[in-house]
């Protein structure tokens, strides 16, 4: 469970992030890419358009940390939506590596050990919460 601080934490580093949200989402996926090449065929779209969606999603969901039981059901359909595109249990640490990655190197010193526990800890529930929905749908 995250506590008041370290959401406080994630909202406040997202704030600073958002006017970067394209270079971010470039960052990102080059290092998801980079990480997991097998990631590269599942992203046919536009990749720009796929880096606002991404910031979108993060959006939501950052907004939302203070009250993670109306997250799950969100996270429950962005799991099946990602079967769908063909994404494996195996691809969510690539995705929390590059995204604790980009937000490293996007925040640079503002990204202190206390800001990316509580990301690390945020993209944890959000990724078992994703999972445990696959498995849900899988027996």
């Amino acid at each position: 469970m995250l506590t008041a601080h370290q959401i406080d934490l994630i909202q406040d580093s997202f704030a600073s992030v958002l006017p970067l949200t394209d270079a971010a989402a470039a960052e990102f996926y080059r290092r998801l890419f980079e990480l997991a090449p097998d990631t590269r065929p599942l992203f046919r779209n536009d990749m720009a358009e796929q880096g606002r969606k991404l910031f979108l999603t993060l959006a939501t969901v950052v907004d939302a940390l203070d009250r993670l039981d109306s997250i799950i059901p969100v996270a429950h359909e962005l799991a099946l939506r990602h079967v769908g595109y063909g994404a494996k249990p195996q691809h969510y640490q690539a995705v929390g590596s590059a995204l604790i990655e980009t937000l490293r190197v996007g925040l640079g010193p503002a990204f202190d050990q206390d800001t990316e526990a509580a990301w690390t800890m945020a993209y944890r529930i959000l990724a078992e919460t994703m999972l445990a929905a696959t498995r849900s749908t899988q027996h």
